[in-house]
C-alpha cells in the first residue's frame, strides 16, 4: 500500500476528533442564520446542519395537504404527437364534464420546447386530499369512455411518470395566465432531510423573484420521486426570461439565498414549456 494512501486514511480521525459533538435525537433541519460565526460557517460547508425537533410532518409545515396536485409526465413517440394531443384533449373534456363528481381540474398542460423533447406535462388539482383522489380513481376505472382513451393513448407513448405534489405555502397564489407565454419548469432533486431548510430559504428568496409576475407555481413531491421540487415560472419569451433572471441577481440578498440552497441540491434540470391549445393557463 502506498504511503500517500496510508497518510490520507490516518488523517481522518484527527478531523473527526476536532468536530463538535452533535445530539442525534433531532431530525428536522433548518437554515443557518446569516449572522453565524466563522466556525458555524466552516461546519455548514461540511454539510453539518443545525436541527430542531418538531411534532409535525415536513409536508404539514410547508403546505396545505387538502389540495393535492398530480403532475403527469408523458414521453411521446415523435411520430404521434398530434394524435396524442387530440387524445389528451378529449380526456380533459371528459374529466371536466364530471368535475362536480371527481372534484379535480386541469391547471396547466404543456409540451417541452427546450430540454426533454417529445415530452408533455399535465398538472391537475384535486381538492379534498388523497381521499378525493381515491374516489376519482374508482369512478374513472368504471368509466368506459375514459378507459378507451387510456388504452388508445398507450399507442402514442414511450413512457410516463406520475407524481403527487403539494404546493409550498409561501409561493404566490396560483393564477392562470393569458397568453402568449412560455413557461420554465426547474426541477430539483434534494438531499434527503433538507426539505425544511429549502423551504426556509425559498420563503425569503421568492421575494426577489416577483418581477413581471414570473412566479407561477412551486411544489414538492409526496408520492413518486421523493425529495423532488418543481418551480414553474412564466415569461413572455426567452428574452424576457433572461432580463428577469438577471434583475434578480442585481437584488441584494438573492446571492445569499442561492448560496444556502445550492448545497442542498443533488441534481437539477430546466425545461422550457409551451402551453397546449387546451391548457387553462396560456
Amino acid at each position: 500500500m502506498s504511503t500517500s494512501v496510508i497518510g490520507r486514511r490516518l488523517s481522518m480521525p484527527a478531523i473527526v476528533r476536532n468536530l463538535p459533538i452533535l445530539t442525534t435525537s433531532r431530525f428536522i433541519t433548518r437554515s443557518l442564520p446569516l449572522s453565524q460565526d466563522k466556525s458555524e460557517g466552516w461546519l455548514s460547508k461540511l454539510g453539518v446542519r443545525k436541527i430542531e425537533p418538531t411534532k409535525e410532518s415536513h409536508s404539514r409545515m410547508l403546505s396545505d395537504k387538502e389540495v393535492i396536485y398530480a403532475l403527469h409526465t408523458h414521453n411521446v413517440r415523435p411520430d404521434s404527437i398530434d394524435k396524442y394531443l387530440a387524445n389528451y384533449k378529449e380526456n380533459v373534456n371528459l374529466i371536466h364534464s364530471k368535475k362536480s363528481e371527481l372534484n379535480c381540474e386541469l391547471v396547466g398542460s404543456w409540451t417541452v420546447e427546450v430540454g426533454d423533447l417529445d415530452q408533455a406535462l399535465h398538472l391537475w388539482q384535486y381538492t379534498g386530499g388523497f381521499e378525493r383522489i381515491d374516489r376519482a380513481q374508482i369512478a374513472l376505472s368504471k368509466d368506459e369512455s375514459y378507459q378507451r382513451l387510456l388504452r388508445e393513448r398507450g399507442n402514442f407513448l414511450r413512457s410516463r411518470h406520475l407524481q403527487y405534489l403539494l404546493a409550498f405555502s409561501y409561493w404566490p397564489l396560483l393564477g392562470k395566465r393569458e397568453g402568449p407565454n412560455i413557461y420554465e419548469i426547474r426541477s430539483y432533486r434534494l438531499r434527503p432531510g433538507t426539505m425544511i431548510e429549502w423551504g426556509n430559504n425559498w420563503a425569503r428568496a421568492i421575494n426577489y423573484r416577483r418581477n413581471n409576475d414570473e412566479a407561477f407555481a412551486g411544489y414538492f413531491s409526496q408520492i413518486g420521486r421523493l425529495y423532488n421540487v418543481h418551480h414553474i415560472w412564466c415569461y413572455k419569451d426567452l428574452q424576457a426570461r433572461r432580463e428577469t433572471r438577471e434583475s434578480a441577481w442585481r437584488s441584494p440578498g438573492w446571492d445569499e439565498c442561492v448560496a444556502y440552497t445550492v448545497p442542498l441540491i443533488r441534481e437539477m434540470h430546466s425545461r422550457i414549456l409551451k402551453p397546449t391549445n387546451f391548457s387553462p393557463t396560456q
